[in-house]
């Protein structure tokens, strides 16, 4: 497996990027200001993450998603934790990631990672989608955040 950055004239994997978030309209505003690297196994593209700075020495992880064939395989390990290499090496000094209150998967991971959590922002996918978004039978409601120091 290969991660690498997307090339800006390449498409999007949407497909991915719609499984970790249901708004293309977020989406393609985070690919416009961050750096999105792919995933590739057997010239397909298996996982995704985009990283996103947001202020001065601080970059977000805003999407990491992983090619239901793929799953549980460790491949998200490896993208998180080649989204923190890579921040490290471009001089980030902390990095960020948010995930929902249902999301339990995720937020385990990225404990597992070295993620602490910050803070909580309530009613956060109340306020940005329209539609309710479920899962582990969980509505997903509030946004956890997460950090570390690099």
């Amino acid at each position: 497996m290969k991660i690498r950055l997307l090339h800006k004239n390449e498409e999007p994997p949407y497909d991915l990027l719609l499984s970790a978030d249901p708004s293309k309209e977020s989406i393609d505003d985070y690919l416009r200001r961050g750096d999105c690297y792919v995933a590739e196994h057997s010239h397909q593209i298996t996982g995704v993450y985009v990283l996103l700075p947001t202020r001065t020495g601080t970059a977000e992880l805003v999407n990491i998603a992983v090619d239901e064939s793929q799953q549980g395989k460790g491949m998200g390990k490896l993208l998180v934790r080649d989204a923190i290499q890579t921040a490290t090496e471009k001089g980030y000094k902390t990095m960020e990631v948010g995930t929902g209150n249902s999301s339990i998967h995720q937020l385990a991971l990225y404990q597992k990672c070295g993620f602490r959590i910050t803070g909580v922002d309530l009613d956060f996918f109340i306020r940005h989608y329209e539609e309710e978004i479920f899962e582990n039978g969980i509505q997903c409601r509030d946004m956890v955040r997460l950090s570390q120091d690099l």
